[in-house]
């Protein structure tokens, strides 16, 4: 496999639960790509992304995220992939009872951080990545929308993953916030990291035009045009 391809799916067929929803899927992602994933709701989108963080297992075909073999995952190995991906949600999950800091803090021991001071020195990190460093002790509620997503994505960096996956991460912020929002997750990109990000929002991609895969009929499109 080409060292530099984080994502491959090759003649891969995807059921939800026994429904074929893709067939004959093939995908190449490389480290640093930016790639948007368009469709129609229950066209498979989702789906394609939970087979590639290991929530649903694939058919027919064969698929490497992140080193991981998915016609081999099992059980065990999932928490592992997990790691070497980072996922951003449309709601952002965040944890409302307690701060940012502790957010952060939560993921990194689930993740089998121990030592304090590299969990701190992180914390700060990824929070300046995203332009909130002054943000560690802050509620969610305090926060933006805006900043509550630059929190989640600060959140998915802790792991230094190859791969973030983004479903619909404009979905509930204005036009600018959520334009801001893709800037920060190309510029991500451009540091190596693959960004995979299912989207309905067609401006951003005409304002910030990149490679587009389609589900559509039962299959994936790639490099398509809106």
């Amino acid at each position: 496999m080409d060292q530099n391809l984080v994502l491959t799916l090759k003649s891969v067929d995807i059921y939800q639960p026994k429904h074929l929803v893709l067939s004959n899927v093939n995908l190449n992602i490389q480290s640093g790509e930016f790639v948007y994933l368009i469709g129609q709701t229950g066209s498979g989108k989702s789906s394609l992304l939970k087979v590639i963080y290991g929530d649903l297992p694939i058919g027919a075909g064969e698929g490497m995220v992140a080193g991981f073999d998915l016609k081999k995952l099992n059980e065990r190995d999932i928490p592992f992939l997990r790691r070497k991906l980072g996922i951003v949600f449309q709601d952002f999950h965040l944890l409302t009872d307690r701060t940012i800091e502790k957010n952060l803090e939560f993921v990194m021991r689930a993740t089998g951080w121990k030592d304090r001071q590299l969990m701190n020195t992180k914390m700060l990190d990824v929070l300046e990545k995203v332009g909130l460093r002054s943000k560690l002790k802050k509620m969610p509620h305090e926060l933006s929308g805006g900043e509550q997503q630059r929190v989640v994505i600060a959140r998915a960096l802790l792991n230094d993953p190859e791969v973030i996956l983004a479903d619909e991460p404009t979905g509930n912020l204005d036009p600018d916030t959520s334009e801001e929002i893709v800037l920060l997750l190309r510029e991500i990109s451009r540091s190596g990291t693959a960004i995979l990000m299912a989207t309905h929002d067609y401006q951003i991609i005409n304002n910030l035009p990149s490679r587009i895969i389609k589900t559509q009929s039962g299959s994936l499109l790639d490099n398509v045009s809106i």
